[in-house]
Parts: C-alpha cells; structure tokens; sequence
C-alpha cells in the first residue's frame, strides 16, 4: 500500500492525537512507519485503521495489553476467537462491577443530599455522613 500519509493526517483521520500515535509506535501498538528523505514518517491506510481501532478499544475500556493481543488476533484472522470473546467477558464484568460501584455511589450521595435540611452546617447531613464513615451505606460496597 502505498505510504506518503503525514501524521497529521492520519491523526486527524483516526482521531488519535500526534503524540499518542508516536507512543504507540514507541510500544509496539503501531509499527513503526517508514520515513522519508528528511526524516517525516509517512502513513497508509492501514496504519490509519489500526489506530482507528486501538481508539475505539480505548474508548471501550480496554486496557493496553488487552489491545495489543486483540490486534495480534486481527492480524491472524484465520484463527478462533475464542480468546477475543474471553477477552471482551471479562472487560464486561469489570464493566459490570464499576456500574454497580457507581449505582451505590449515586445512591448514597443521593441520600446524602435528600437528607440535608438545608440549615446550619452543624444539621447538615451531607457533612455529619462525610465525618463518619460508619453512617456512609456506600463505603465498603466497593
């Protein structure tokens, strides 16, 4: 495929900025481009969709190391996907618990601010919780 995509380009087409395109490079998420005559890498569109994918995997939660196997698995589609699928359950269950970690959370500053009269700070509820944790449902739900 023919190179010649200067790395502004590509980072506006992917949506992934300059220097984490170079980080990448620096890691091994993205090889390492070919450069020219006075010295500027040069992309191409595959380089352009492999990032494209690392920042949607990104946007997804996944983590670096997760996303430098599912792009090993990419580059080997004959194989099964099996490892891909592990991969993706066990993100959604962390995903799962940050939501119910959150849920909790919201719950628990919900009834913090229900339960402030809006009076004097040595009334408040919002305050009297925060100053002991023993009166916070939220704190060990984690």
């Amino acid at each position: 495929m023919n190179h010649g995509i200067a790395i502004g380009k590509v980072s506006e087409a992917s949506g992934v900025k300059v220097p984490t395109i170079r980080y990448y490079e620096q890691i091994g998420l993205l090889p390492a481009p070919p450069r020219t005559d006075g010295g500027r890498r040069t992309y191409d569109g595959k380089d352009t969709e492999r990032l494209t994918f690392i920042r949607h995997s990104r946007e997804l939660g996944f983590d670096i190391d997760e996303i430098k196997t599912l792009l090993e698995l990419q580059d080997s589609p004959d194989q099964s996907c099996e490892q891909a699928d592990g991969i993706a359950k066990a993100h959604l269950v962390e995903v799962r618990k940050k939501i119910a970690s959150l849920t909790a959370l919201q719950h628990e500053l919900e009834r913090m601010v229900e339960g402030c009269s809006h009076g004097r700070v040595e009334t408040c509820r919002v305050i009297e919780i925060l100053a002991d944790h023993g009166k916070c449902r939220y704190h060990g739900e984690t």
